[in-house]
């Protein structure tokens, strides 16, 4: 396999491809494109430098066939093309990709094959993407050496772990929203084991604020079921619920969803309700009114999950370790002062 046939196979031109492989930053290319030149580099086990100094000297040098390191990534969604945990997968691969690394594998978590697969098929490190059942902890623990854990909770587990604190995040949410005026604070997201929510519930009891469960939408963090709980939600309880003002949603996903429930109930955001969320997918500065949220730095939480897996792997270091990186408020349109 060669630069040129990854970009025919891909239906690009080759320096596209470069860029893509060799200068993640530069944008060269949409999402799509990107997720399907990656697939091929796995497919094909393509190594870049020798790619990289064909196309400076305007030769096609063949690219090496087999990598001699590779690296499972296992996304805690059900869906691998999760608007979160895809770009720090994408960065986890792009990191590996140019120290030498293969990521031969992307699973979700849900996937059924992901144990076998791991079992029947050796690789030299496994870097996990958010929070995980125990099913998963005791088989990884059980079967893989080198494991490095990402995400916004942290786990009971002796894995490295790369952190964005969701709790603090969460708490920096709700204060914000009080900042503004906003009393009576909804949360809508996940409950069980979620540091996002004990970090609304927290914040609220520091800022002394009412609670109330009938403040709470239990929902899985994704766009339609979001849409469904609060559409539920609002439906149960005419007009303003409850005389909220505010929500708070664990994550962009579930913000989008409550927001499309909110416009089709006939409230205005952020007239009626202001609205934040937590992660700052692409998507969240596209939609109307564009989502005012917490930026979790998901790329670089990714480069860093591949630099310390693969010291762990060459190195061979033992003592667990455990990096926290910023978050960040991004104001947008989607909550006002009252």
């Amino acid at each position: 396999m060669t630069l040129k046939e990854i970009a025919a196979r891909a239906g690009v031109s080759i320096s596209t491809v470069s860029r893509v492989i060799n200068h993640p930053d530069a944008k060269a290319a949409g999402k799509e494109v990107e997720n399907k030149i990656w697939e091929i580099v796995r497919e094909t086990g393509y190594v870049a430098n020798p790619a990289a100094r064909a196309l400076k000297l305007g030769s096609d040098v063949p690219a090496v066939s087999t990598p001699q390191k590779t690296i499972a990534c296992i996304m805690a969604r059900s869906h691998i093309s999760d608007p979160f945990f895809s770009p720090i997968a994408r960065a986890v691969e792009q990191e590996a990709f140019h120290q030498g690394y293969l990521v031969k594998y992307v699973f979700s978590a849900y996937d059924s094959p992901v144990y076998d697969t791991l079992l029947n098929n050796q690789v030299d490190g496994v870097a996990v993407l958010g929070r995980f059942d125990r099913q998963l902890l005791t088989f990884l623990q059980t079967h893989q050496k080198r494991v490095v854990y990402t995400g916004l909770n942290t786990v009971d587990s002796r894995f490295d772990q790369i952190i964005c604190d969701g709790f603090q995040a969460s708490k920096a949410a709700v204060m914000y929203l009080a900042k503004l005026g906003h009393t009576k604070i909804a949360y809508v997201g996940e409950k069980t084991k979620e540091v996002r929510y004990l970090g609304y519930t927290a914040a609220l009891e520091q800022l002394k604020l009412p609670f109330s469960q009938h403040y709470v939408v239990n929902t899985s963090m994704d766009t339609e079921s979001s849409y469904r709980a609060v559409s539920r939600y609002l439906s149960a309880q005419p007009g303003r619920p409850g005389e909220v003002t505010a929500l708070f949603c664990a994550n962009d996903s579930t913000a989008i969803g409550a927001i499309k429930a909110l416009k089709e109930a006939g409230l205005s955001v952020p007239g009626d309700i202001s609205v934040i969320g937590i992660d700052d997918i692409e998507t969240s500065q596209y939609i109307s009114p564009m989502l005012t949220t917490i930026r979790i730095p998901m790329e670089e939480l990714g480069f860093m999950t591949a630099k310390i897996l693969i010291d762990k792997i060459e190195n061979g270091k033992r003592l667990p370790m455990k990096a926290e990186f910023p978050f960040e408020l991004i104001v947008r349109e989607s909550c006002r002062s009252l």
